[in-house]
């Protein structure tokens, strides 16, 4: 069955590769190499950042992209190593390995296995409708908290001294105590590169900045013997091959552990992906379907972690490379992992003259794109709730860490999801001069309503957490009316559906009316509110000749003569 599910996932991509058109083979392979040459220095960077050798995010950068090359949806997005889920590997992983470096490479591809298997129950599920939880506020908080935790993260690289302390605000703390011990010729030289970097994207866009980095890294090392001058090196790294092995030394309690930590990597990475896959599907006209993706993410980490990889998740910068250079499908993936795989095998050696300073001030330069200044100030002057939503997300990451920042960012979006749909907008409607139908009177004092009848809307559907709040404001209505209220009609227009308890609680409500000598009816209602009307038997209690098609039918029935 599964081997059956897999092959239905593929069979997309593989029709596309069986008639791969002969014109896309130069942009694709151009791609595909542009986006190798922009990988390769990327994931050494973003290894290190999560704690690894810089070998392994070459092994992170191999195989999950010819995986979602031949299971993903999206024609640009790529796979690899990012900022934001190698920082959360480092938060999640640190204080179980301890200082053992084997010990946390074990738990680093247990967690991708099961990231992986997270991502695919999902997708296999139906769940890639999650994406859309993650409001632009909160992922602006949660981004701008991981950018400058990242930039705080290589202080110590950039300036040339060792840091002891592992959260934000000690970090800084820490380097302004040690402001004496700062190794000029490291920090002089971070400081050009930072320089370039930023001169590099402002004239020359499409120059691909870690990679610039490196070789401008590699070039002075060489050139200056910075070595001498006391400039840390990454050193000697071992070429090698991608060898296929399980974590096998981790106990069982090891891998519950880690199921928590890994499903809040699973939406982060599937989040991080389907903002990017779905930007660019609409530039390029076409769809992306989440929970094929979600699958497919889940493959490539899988592919990731029994490679002895880590966590991954679509990359960004990337996927602009490959669509900046004009990429057209998913072979570029297939390039740009077969070019990362060579450079494993015959070229590491050059990398070894790589500054680690070098890598600080690229994974800095990382961690200031991801913060979008602009885009918090657009937010404090449009709506400042969602302006303070963000600096929260910000604070949570910043505080408390990157896992515990997400589950804020998540807990914050459902809060926000809940408040408005348990407290909508309501109005009382009429007519009002000018306008079609009837529509609500606030804010119209030339308005009039319905002699002896209250037409009311609530603009959300009717369930467990927000019916009391409808009931409640419906009785008040009810009781500040004059005595001639006689009907009271409920316009069900928004409130696409009805639950149980909502049922139950109407059903009191009607019942209530009807003491009074007050009718009550529905208009409006579609879809699943009719279905459970029928299955409550709340369509009985209520009166099918109480239950109208529109609000002007109802007006109708009850008032022949009003007009």
């Amino acid at each position: 069955m599964l081997i059956r599910t897999l092959r239905e996932l593929a069979a997309p991509n593989i029709r596309l590769f069986t008639a791969y058109r002969s014109e896309n083979l130069r942009p694709d392979l151009v791609a595909g190499l542009s986006v190798a040459a922009v990988q390769i220095p990327t994931a050494i960077a973003y290894a290190q950042l999560a704690g690894f050798p810089p070998i392994v995010g070459l092994y992170a950068s191999i195989l999950p992209s010819i995986v979602y090359a031949l299971f993903g949806s999206s024609r640009q997005l790529m796979m690899g190593p990012d900022a934001a889920t190698c920082a959360m590997v480092a938060a999640t992983l640190v204080p179980l390995a301890g200082a053992n470096p084997a010990r946390y490479l074990q738990l680093s591809m247990a967690l991708a296995v099961l990231v992986g298997v997270v991502c695919i129950l999902a997708g296999l599920g139906g769940a890639g409708f999650i994406a859309t939880f993650l409001s632009r506020p909160i992922l602006n908080g949660f981004l701008n908290g991981t950018g400058l935790t990242i930039i705080a993260g290589q202080l110590g690289k950039i300036f040339g001294f060792k840091m002891e302390a592992a959260d934000f605000f000690p970090r800084l703390a820490e380097t302004v105590a040690k402001l004496g011990q700062i190794h000029w010729p490291t920090a002089i030289f971070s400081f050009v590169l930072l320089v370039v970097f930023f001169a590099l994207k402002r004239t020359v866009p499409l120059v691909p900045v870690p990679l610039a980095g490196i070789a401008i890294g590699i070039g002075a090392a060489l050139a200056f013997n910075l070595a001498t001058l006391g400039v840390a090196l990454v050193g000697p790294m071992p070429g090698g091959t991608l060898q296929l092995a399980l974590p096998g030394s981790l106990s069982w309690e090891d891998w519950t552990t880690l199921v928590p930590s890994a499903a809040g990597v699973a939406v982060l990475t599937f989040c991080s992906a389907m903002a990017t896959s779905r930007s660019f599907a609409a530039k390029n006209g076409y769809t992306i379907n989440a929970n094929r993706d979600f699958v497919a993410l889940g493959l490539a980490n899988i592919s990731s972690g029994l490679t002895q990889g880590f966590c991954i998740s679509g990359a960004e910068s990337r996927t602009a490379i490959n669509d900046s250079v004009k990429g057209r499908t998913q072979i570029v993936g297939i390039v740009s992992a077969l070019a990362t795989a060579a450079v494993l095998l015959f070229f590491t050696a050059p990398l070894a003259e790589v500054p680690n300073c070098a890598l600080g001030a690229v994974l800095i330069f990382a961690g200031i794109g991801l913060i979008d200044i602009p885009g918090t100030l657009r937010l404090r002057r449009c709506h400042v709730l969602e302006f303070g939503l963000s600096i929260v997300a910000t604070l949570g990451v910043i505080l408390l860490g990157v896992l515990p920042g997400l589950a804020i960012a998540i807990s914050l979006a459902l809060f926000i999801l809940l408040r408005f749909s348990s407290h909508p907008r309501e109005a009382i409607l009429g007519l009002v001069p000018g306008l079609d139908g009837y529509n609500d009177i606030a804010g119209h004092p030339d308005a009039r309503t319905v002699p002896g009848t209250l037409i009311f809307r609530f603009e959300a559907p009717l369930v467990f957490y927000n019916v009391e709040n409808f009931t409640t404001r419906a009785r008040a209505l009810v009781s500040a009316a004059p005595d001639s209220l006689r009907f009271f009609l409920y316009d069900a227009e928004a409130s696409w559906g009805i639950d149980s308890t909502a049922a139950d609680e109407l059903r009191l409500l009607v019942t209530e009316l009807r003491e009074r000598d007050i009718r009550f009816g529905i208009a409006r209602s579609k879809g699943l509110f009719q279905t459970m009307l029928e299955r409550t038997g709340l369509r009985d209690e209520i009166g099918g000749e109480n239950i109208f098609v529109s609000i002007r039918s109802a007006i109708a029935s009850w008032h022949p003569t009003f007009r």
